[in-house]
């Protein structure tokens, strides 16, 4: 299985990917929206672990688009701007679950194990 981290801060890139790969997800990750997309159209993973402030717009917003794209992705807003807003947009543009930064590896694992 494969998931892409759309992720503007690069250290949250690597810590991400990291665990991830102890659940055995091979890893790739973007900086943008649209590098984002481009990834999803060319490697079609299973996961997008998506944040929410990005360079080029709000990964709320991206949400039912890679849903368009691929219904059976399973998307993980990850936000360190966490408010009720951004959460029910989420929701309501089809993200699968909803993560706080900072973020731990067990609760990274239980949304992994939860969906396999």
């Amino acid at each position: 299985m494969t998931a892409l981290i759309i992720d503007d801060e690069i250290e949250i890139c690597f810590l991400l990917s990291s665990i991830l790969r102890q659940k055995k997800l091979n890893t790739n990750f973007a900086n943008s929206i649209k590098e984002g997309m481009d990834m999803i159209v060319s490697e079609n993973p299973q996961w997008v672990f998506l944040d929410n402030n990005l360079p080029d717009g709000k990964g709320t917003q991206f949400i039912s688009l890679i849903k368009t794209f691929n219904p059976g992705i399973m998307v993980v807003m990850v936000t360190a701007y966490d408010t009720l807003e951004d959460k029910e947009a989420a929701f309501r543009n089809g993200a699968n679950y909803y993560l706080s930064k900072p973020f731990n590896r067990e609760s990274i694992f239980a949304i992994i194990e939860e969906s396999i």
